[in-house]
């Protein structure tokens, strides 16, 4: 009851803010060029979801034919290309995050270097990713991982330097190896800080992704937002912005459950 009180509570903004949106788009407020109604984001955006063409049971399966609407095939390009993007860069940033935080030596060798590259924001390396590149998807990967890489680094070495050195010390005197010590006692401690760099890392993936697409690709929908521009479709930009959010509420919503699940020990949740 008090949960479906919230959801109901925090439905009560977004709701009363579309209704005076359309009112004031219907009283003439403001162009409907500029800023079309709801109704109007609404239909544009359900009216993409619909295939082209008719089912056509030799030619596709149904899945694939369902899917095979303008919006769902940028939906899908999109996000296959944040999963992708977003796998390299944690897949390279974590054993580098481990061997800095459990390496005083590499840790000073490589930190300065670290402290230079990560401020750049990804979008500064668009035109070295077309160059380096080419167009397509090679750049978008690139820039994605890169946007992924530096937050999942950064956590991953604060979280290994910061194990409180009690634990260090109880292992050690309990005869822990170092592959143990790292295994059941510094890799533990820091999951925490790694599956909260690896949350911000899947949010600035979504954030690089669309501006790729912008400039590097011909589908998804980055490259869809771009198009409508051209063409002043307001409610298209506006039925991809709120896809944009839909899907990064989706895959945050997901990134949360799957820390809670698997911090249950940290959270003294574990049964």
């Amino acid at each position: 009851m008090v949960s479906r009180l919230s959801a109901f509570r925090g439905a009560l903004l977004p709701v009363g803010l579309l209704i005076l949106w359309e009112i004031a788009s219907r009283a003439g407020l403001f162009s409907a060029v500029v800023l079309p109604p709801p109704s109007a984001v609404a239909a544009r955006w359900f009216a993409s979801l619909v295939p082209a063409l008719p089912y056509d049971p030799a030619s596709q399966s149904y899945a694939a034919w369902l899917v095979s609407g303008e919006l769902p095939h940028d939906a899908v390009a999109s996000l296959g290309r944040v999963i992708a993007g977003f796998a390299i860069g944690v897949g390279l940033a974590l054993p580098v995050g481990l061997l800095m935080g459990t390496s005083d030596r590499l840790y000073g060798l490589v930190n300065p270097l670290l402290q230079i590259l990560r401020p750049i924001p990804p979008i500064a390396y668009i035109p070295l990713a077309i160059v380096w590149f080419g167009l397509g998807n090679p750049p978008a990967l690139f820039l994605i991982a890169l946007g992924t890489f530096f937050p999942v680094l950064v956590n991953t070495v604060a979280g290994v330097r910061q194990v409180d050195s009690i634990y260090i010390r109880a292992a050690r005197n309990l005869g822990a190896n170092s592959w143990t010590m790292f295994r059941r006692v510094i890799l533990p401690a820091a999951s925490p800080f790694v599956l909260a760099g690896m949350r911000i890392g899947i949010g600035t993936a979504f954030i690089v992704v669309i501006v790729a697409e912008m400039i590097a690709v011909s589908d998804g929908l980055g490259y869809r937002i771009l198009e409508a521009r051209e063409y002043m479709w307001s409610d298209k930009i506006i039925g991809g912005m709120l896809t944009i959010g839909l899907l990064g509420l989706v895959i945050d919503g997901a990134m949360s459950r799957l820390n809670d699940h698997l911090l249950r020990w940290h959270r003294g949740l574990e049964r």
